[in-house]
């Protein structure tokens, strides 16, 4: 295990239960629930730990565990993992819960982003915090019943009988699909002046998927808004916990759906630190490579939309095409296209086909001559500008305290990414830059995107004309299925094949965390595994959940056409979000 990188007796003193070993070696502290908020305000603001951001909030419904070492016993745990900018690293805070239906305070004092986070708990667990402005469920319809991410919860519909809809039900689910502004804390007028409340959403063009806003109107000006969303929640979370950890592989790329293959990587590298898998240095290339491509794929359907969200309709046709090229290389090496689900546990399903070179360079000096044509269509054009610039700003400080990551934050002034903060998959050996801004507006956070898009052409040709040799997939034997040549001339390789795929591969006990820089901001995958041929628990941490949570403070004061232009620059996708 690595050092600690606090002395948490010394600075915390009683509050402190005791320490926990983990695989991923990220300190893990086990804190009294009645002192978390404190602790956590030191890690927050001392000037030594500078744990500005709260990077997650989760729980585990610890009840069915069988391998718990250096913990306190308990039937729930919280988890809260922060993340510190300046020092680029994690640290995780965990609190018993001794009871099914326990309290413990809130901490949306101390970290303002903590709000949906605990909604996302109580709603998933029926843990409650008391203290929280507004603790409601956030992603299950308000009938709903029970706690999904409880282990006495049926993980498929097949367990929880057959659905009627009476017409006294159907009642009652539309009187709970009202929005009463009250319930939400929010007032029907101000100063003899009635408030308006606009249904933006769920179907609408600019929220990019089911999402639904509540406008709160003073004549053309937003005053306050209220994002229900949930309608795109699809229990990735729970299906991970009853799949394999192999067969779970094409489920991750259903949660950012544009981003392909990136959403098998961050799962991937944590089972890989799990499992204590390594990668060989082909395999990471090759994954390198495609998860560049996958970016510039996702950046340009943001680019397109974000023109067309404001009003521009021949920039997303061009830009689609360009996407297009992307899919048939993608194609062409996976046999796949927005979802290849191509990489495994020990490198990638295949080793690169005959003819790859020729189609990926010639794009890599095909694009930048298109992205110049692209910055007088969109970027100079003096419409475009007028509706982004000065927009939907945030400091620097606010994207901390929100937990922005990604774009979003190096628009900012922040020049952090954890290709080169916390490299992985061999990142360390590219030559790349980090693009930064420093208004932090809707106009900005198209500058940084579209930069990083060259940027990634740069790290696609290194691969390509350095592409090392070797094998694609580790011989490691909880490497997923094994090679092909070992499997046809060692017993014990068909052996342990045949074990891993009719049983499922069996990854030693522990707990790992491992964050990626994903196209829409860092994506994280937190897994435990009890030594079984699935996870016990897998909490998946999406940036857009996050960013999203952001949208009233930019909206308030703000015109609906303005928020277009706030929602575009985000660059959110619902899977992403609901999960």
């Amino acid at each position: 295990m690595a050092a600690p990188l606090i002395e948490s007796k010394l600075i915390f003193g009683d509050d402190v239960i005791c320490e926990q070993t983990s695989t991923d070696n990220i300190q893990t502290i086990w804190v009294k629930k009645n002192r978390i908020a404190h602790v956590l305000n030191q890690l927050k603001n001392s000037p030594t730990l500078a744990f500005k951001t709260l990077y997650d909030l989760t729980a585990i419904d610890e009840r069915e565990r069988l391998t718990r070492p250096e913990q306190p016993l308990c039937k729930f745990s919280i988890v809260y993992h922060l993340l510190s900018i300046d020092r680029s690293h994690f640290i995780r805070l965990k609190v018993p819960l001794s009871d099914e239906y326990d309290k413990l305070p809130s901490v949306t004092g101390v970290f303002i982003n903590a709000n949906w986070y605990e909604r996302e708990v109580y709603d998933m667990f029926g843990i409650t915090f008391e203290g929280h402005p507004d603790l409601r469920r956030i992603l299950m319809p308000a009938s709903w019943h029970g706690h999904p991410l409880r282990k006495e919860h049926p993980a498929r519909a097949t367990e929880m009988g057959s659905f009627i809809l009476p017409e006294q039900k159907e009642e009652k689910e539309q009187d709970l699909l009202q929005f009463k502004p009250e319930d939400w804390g929010l007032k029907s007028n101000k100063d003899n002046q009635e408030f308006m409340f606009l249904n933006l959403g769920p179907q609408h063009p600019g929220t990019h998927g089911v999402l639904r806003i509540i406008l709160q109107m003073l004549g053309e000006n937003i005053n306050d808004a209220v994002l229900d969303i949930g309608f795109h929640h699809r229990g990735a979370e729970k299906m991970g916990e009853r799949q394999t950890w192999h067969n779970y592989i094409p489920y991750t790329d259903r949660i950012d759906y544009l981003g392909g293959v990136m959403n098998n990587l961050a799962y991937l590298l944590a089972v890989e630190q799990l499992a204590g898998i390594d990668v060989p240095e082909r395999a990471q290339v090759i994954r390198v490579m495609l998860c560049e491509f996958f970016r510039i794929a996702s950046h340009l359907v943001w680019y397109g939309t974000f023109a067309q969200d404001v009003g521009s309709l021949s920039p997303v046709f061009y830009m689609f095409s360009d996407r297009e090229r992307i899919l048939k290389i993608i194609e062409g090496i996976t046999g796949g296209r927005m979802h290849p689900s191509w990489f495994r546990m020990g490198g990638v399903a295949q080793d690169l086909p005959e003819g790859w070179l020729k189609p990926v360079l010639d794009f890599v000096a095909y694009m930048p001559k298109r992205l110049l044509e692209y910055d007088k269509l969109v970027m100079q054009n003096s419409i475009f500008k007028a509706r982004t610039q000065n927009i939907g700003a945030y400091t620097s400080i606010e994207a901390l305290e929100w937990g922005v990551t990604g774009p979003g934050l190096r628009a900012t002034g922040v020049a952090w990414d954890l290709r080169k903060a916390r490299p992985y998959s061999g990142y360390e050996n590219f030559d790349f830059e980090i693009p930064t801004a420093h208004k932090g507006d809707c106009f900005d956070r198209g500058v940084i995107r579209i930069e990083e898009i060259r940027q990634s052409l740069r790290i696609i040709e290194q691969c390509a004309r350095n592409m090392p040799s070797g094998h694609y997939k580790s011989d490691h034997p909880l490497a997923m299925p094994p090679r092909k040549d070992k499997t046809l001339v060692h017993i014990e390789t068909l052996i342990t094949h045949f074990v891993n795929t009719t049983w499922g591969t069996v990854v030693p006990a522990g707990e790992s965390f491992f964050a990626i820089e994903a196209s829409k901001g860092t994506n994280a995958y937190y897994l435990v595994s009890d030594h079984n041929t699935h996870s016990y628990r897998t909490r998946i941490r999406t940036p857009s959940f996050s960013h999203l949570q952001m949208t009233p403070l930019l909206a308030r004061g703000r015109t609906i056409s303005d928020l277009m232009a706030i929602l575009g620059s985000m660059d959110f996708v619902l899977a992403d979000l609901d999960r």
